[in-house]
């Protein structure tokens, strides 16, 4: 209990202070407007969904906070941008299957409290096993702030249409390894190919990848460079059109 309430006093101390914006001196804006936003399945419903951080496969082992139901959620412009590269993948065979798109201020919150819990290492071997838990952030695999709380980023990979089943990466999604690097050496080349071929289609269609996630992309001219949002992963705080 005393651990609990240091962890939870160090956490709103990150949080509550202003946040540096990304010119060093601008503050970036937390905020709970979600008028910007839209499901996916509306805009994308050829898309596949698997919102690992509502389920407890993820690399923490429990619902993260914030996650109120099975759904993406992005910005209109980064949903519209998708349903581009979603049309041009399927002309090819190809579904795209999402693991995590916008991406709650409080689930970050949790993923910082989890970092400070030495004692849970239930997902090691699945997720982080070659990695230190406590090396995780400094190396980079989880961010302090992260990009999908502005809600243009989306975490996802290939379906192929003919077998029903996920084109093989080399490396499954959230493996905190160097083997997920999107050029690492470490992997076949048909799985080098398939990783160039997702980032091609994406990349086309106006996203950028993350240089240590192969599965990871953020829009490029996305409209709230400078904003992280708070409301839940939940449909009922979108506005309907």
């Amino acid at each position: 209990m005393h651990f609990l309430s240091l962890a939870y006093t160090f956490v709103f101390s990150l949080t509550a202070a202003p946040i540096v914006g990304n010119n060093g001196c601008m503050p970036d804006k937390m905020t709970m407007d979600s008028s910007g936003f839209v499901l996916l399945a509306d805009f994308v419903p050829q898309i596949v969904q698997e919102i690992r951080y509502y389920s407890t496969y993820n690399f923490i082992g429990d619902r993260i906070d914030g996650y109120e139901e099975p759904c993406a959620i992005l910005t209109r412009e980064a949903a519209r941008a998708l349903r581009e590269a979603s049309n041009e993948l399927c002309a090819q065979g190809y579904r795209l299957k999402v693991f995590d798109a916008y991406r709650p201020a409080c689930a970050v919150k949790h993923f910082q409290l989890w970092g400070m819990e030495d004692m849970d290492l239930r997902m090691k071997e699945f997720f982080y096993p070659q990695v230190e838990k406590q090396d995780l952030f400094k190396k980079g695999y989880i961010a302090a702030r992260s990009s999908h709380t502005r809600g243009s980023t989306v975490d996802l990979t290939l379906l192929d249409m003919k077998t029903g089943k996920e084109v093989d990466m080399g490396s499954p999604f959230d493996l905190f390894s160097e083997r997920s690097h999107p050029d690492c050496k470490d992997v076949s080349r048909e799985q080098f190919q398939n990783r160039m071929f997702l980032q091609d289609a994406m990349t086309r269609n106006g996203f950028v990848p993350l240089d240590c996630e192969w599965w990871h992309f953020t829009l490029k001219d996305e409209p709230y460079p400078d904003t992280y949002f708070e409301f839940p992963v939940s449909s009922a705080y979108l506005r309907k059109e």
